[in-house]
């Protein structure tokens, strides 16, 4: 295969992969989030909802071994992409976008080690505090209605099969 149809064969596999983005950000986004959970409906808090989904989406692909690696990193890169382009679009310039975008990967990186985490311990709520609510949560209800929430989502990830979820399927 020459480096030509790696380069394009990767930009077809990204975009079969642009529906599962999509959906993603679609419930990040969901307004419940936000209303019942109280969630800082900000660009900050629209950013940890679209990485929380995100991180755990990524956590069912690493349960479907070989045949979700490459999709987990062409999944990533789209977010790269997206939070590329969406502070662009706020007007940061050229020269720390990369740094922001490098805070932003360190960010999902944090949480996939605390949602991992919370899925092997069973227990939600410490992953959303940090995570989601920066330690500052406006009330207990809101970090159980976030969690309790994201573990459902989890577990019902788990019940999707890997080319149902490839092609943007979220349960």
């Amino acid at each position: 295969m020459s480096l030509l149809q790696k380069i394009f064969g990767e930009t077809r596999q990204s975009a079969a992969l642009r529906p599962l983005y999509r959906a993603i950000v679609a419930r990040g986004r969901d307004p419940a989030w936000y209303r019942e959970g109280r969630v800082p409906d900000t660009l900050d808090g629209r950013f940890d909802m679209i990485a929380a989904i995100l991180a755990l989406v990524l956590l069912r692909l690493e349960t479907g071994g070989e045949a979700g690696r490459d999709p987990s990193v062409l999944l990533a890169e789209l977010f790269i992409d997206d939070m590329d382009a969406s502070l662009r679009q706020l007007g940061i310039g050229d020269h720390v976008v990369g740094k922001h975008v490098g805070r932003m990967m360190s960010a999902l990186g944090g949480r996939l080690a605390a949602f991992r985490a919370a899925r092997q311990g069973g227990c939600f709520g410490e992953a959303v505090r940090r995570n989601v609510f920066h330690e500052l949560p406006p009330s207990e209800a809101a970090v159980v209605t976030v969690a309790e929430r994201l573990e459902r989502f989890a577990g019902a990830l788990d019940a999707v099969e890997l080319r149902a979820l490839l092609g943007g399927s979220l349960p």
